[in-house]
């Protein structure tokens, strides 16, 4: 039998591990697509949208205390509707949430392009971004344990905080499987944000939401096809 250490470090290298590793790259590319083709909406960031919601009326900024909050219901929906559909449409396909991303972002992209070609503007409008906002809520449900989220793919900020415990108790006589794991997953979000962000350099917004969509439909594909078939199975 293997040792716990062990088991640790080959965790971090295994195929869950790695989708994680996308996934999260996915989240940062969509929130830099969000934050740099819009008027600097957070879809990712739910912690900055609620200091918004509480805090914009006393900047005079109540449209964006407004647009704010109901992207938090947004998000808060692609939560609960990604954990229904995981609970009765899904246990076969643990990895369900990405289909419900790829949904969402398949739908800004049209309302994109429709709200382009009535204002011919490049910038993403409000409606499409709630729909992206959708997504990312239901994407953060793609790894759950014992009926709890177990890796949070754009809670960056949890992240953090157990990669800096975990860095402490390998100074205190762990090892490197005690934070690198949390390292690589915060290192993916953040690639995918400086991704999304030269992509923003190149591209105007509709496209960005294209390329994020084809991007998710493949990992759709990938853990339909094969890791929900041959990988290992996830508790719902």
């Amino acid at each position: 039998m293997l040792k716990p250490d062990t088991d640790r470090r080959e965790a971090l290298y295994d195929s869950e591990a790695r989708l994680s590793w996308v996934l999260a790259a996915l989240a940062g590319l969509i929130g830099a697509a969000a934050f740099m083709h819009t008027a600097g909406y957070f879809v990712t960031f739910m912690t900055g949208n609620t200091e918004r919601a509480v805090l914009g009326y006393f900047h005079d900024e109540p449209d964006m205390a407004i647009a704010a909050a109901l992207l938090l219901v947004s998000f808060l929906s692609g939560v609960v509707v990604a954990s229904w559909c995981r609970r009765r449409y899904w246990s076969g396909h643990p990895h369900g949430p990405t289909l419900l991303t790829t949904a969402s972002l398949a739908a800004a992209s049209i309302a994109d392009i429709v709200i382009f070609r009535a204002v011919e503007t490049d910038k993403i409008d409000f409606v499409p971004v709630l729909f992206v906002s959708f997504g990312v809520g239901a994407l953060n449900t793609s790894f759950v344990k014992d009926g709890e989220v177990s890796i949070p793919l754009s809670y960056v900020t949890g992240t953090l905080v157990k990669l800096a415990q975990g860095i402490e108790r390998h100074m205190s006589g762990g090892n490197y499987a005690d934070w690198l794991g949390y390292f690589l997953l915060y290192l993916a979000f953040a690639l995918g944000g400086l991704l999304g962000g030269l992509l923003s350099l190149m591209v105007a917004g509709w496209a960005m939401l294209i390329t994020a969509t084809a991007v998710c439909l493949l990992v759709t594909c990938y853990t339909y096809l094969h890791l929900d078939r041959h990988g290992p199975p996830t508790e719902t």
